[in-house]
């Protein structure tokens, strides 16, 4: 009988071992975060407790190469080194509660500055797919103003990689204010070389055909920058759910690199009405974006008919 059961233990830890060995995507949890690995090589970091905000870098695109800026995680030549809060992939919001939680001490600003303060990771597992599940608080001034839990799901399909980003803000901790602010939202800061302004080839396009600094406030279903890195076109695409909050959104999207998906700020970005909005104690809101980072430009990677695909979806 004690034989049998050795027997099963071990080919319970042996299949255990398999899968996890043959699982496409691994999940680590480290000193700093969570790291997650496609294949035995890095496709990003989930990063805590290094700014006033969680972000996620590098990323790795398609080729094996980074995709988003290093600054100010890391200063590389040859980047551009403006606006310090940028960091990567990130939500950030400049009126919650009356703090701002988008610039950050290195930014200049000393006053009313908050944090997004890293609650706890609910989930962080690979297989065929990864997903890490966490939980964060919005403070001011020592004061919780704001809850969210937010889902990140990551993919390899088609060759492009693939994060969903879902973020439930909820009004845990009483009533909050959500102001109607230019610097607000869920964002990416891309490589350098792909911006516009470097004339390197890097190019703007949304849903509605709008380019480059056109595309500057206006609401679409989804905006696509691409351009050159290490001399190959790649690009990065936010493709915004039909169920997320004031679907579709407007966007702060800029040449120098920064892409936000805002839909906080109507006035701010030219939508005319204000914005502003008090979400009542136990109320919640949902922002539900997919970013896809792809090889060539957004009708190489197809992504017109890839948002029609995501918005079929629940």
């Amino acid at each position: 009988m004690k034989t049998l059961i050795r027997f099963s233990i071990l080919t319970a830890l042996f299949s255990f071992a398999f899968h996890s060995m043959s699982a496409e995507f691994t999940v680590e949890k480290t000193k700093g975060g969570v790291t997650v690995k496609y294949k035995g090589k890095l496709f990003t970091r989930y990063v805590v407790g290094q700014s006033n905000k969680p972000f996620m870098w590098p990323i790795i695109g398609p080729n094996g190469n980074e995709v988003t800026r290093a600054f100010p995680m890391k200063k590389r030549e040859g980047e551009r080194h403006d606006h310090p809060h940028h960091r990567s992939l990130w939500f950030g919001h400049q009126g919650i509660g009356g703090f701002d939680t988008w610039h950050e001490p290195a930014s200049g600003r000393k006053t009313n500055l908050g944090s997004t303060v890293h609650r706890e990771f609910v989930k962080a597992q690979g297989g065929d797919k990864a997903v890490i599940v966490t939980r964060n608080d919005y403070v001011g001034d020592g004061k919780k103003l704001l809850a969210d839990e937010r889902t990140h799901t990551f993919k390899v399909e088609n060759g492009q990689r693939i994060i969903d980003v879902d973020i439930i803000f909820i009004a845990e901790h009483g009533d909050c204010v959500l102001g109607d602010k230019k610097d607000a939202g869920f964002s990416v800061r891309i490589a350098t070389s792909m911006d516009v302004d470097s004339k390197k080839g890097g190019s703007i396009i949304n849903s509605n055909g709008i380019t480059d600094k056109a595309a500057w406030g206006k609401r679409a279903e989804w905006v696509d920058y691409h351009g050159p890195v290490d001399g190959e076109t790649v690009g990065v695409a936010i493709l915004n759910h039909p169920k997320s909050y004031r679907h579709p959104t407007p966007w702060h999207v800029r040449t120098y690199g920064l892409f936000t998906a805002n839909p906080f700020g109507l006035r701010s970005l030219g939508q005319g009405k204000d914005g502003s909005f008090t979400l009542k104690k136990g109320e919640s809101i949902v922002l539900r974006h997919r970013v896809i980072f792809h090889k060539g430009d957004h009708e190489t990677a197809k992504i017109a008919e890839a948002y029609k695909a995501y918005a079929r979806e629940k």
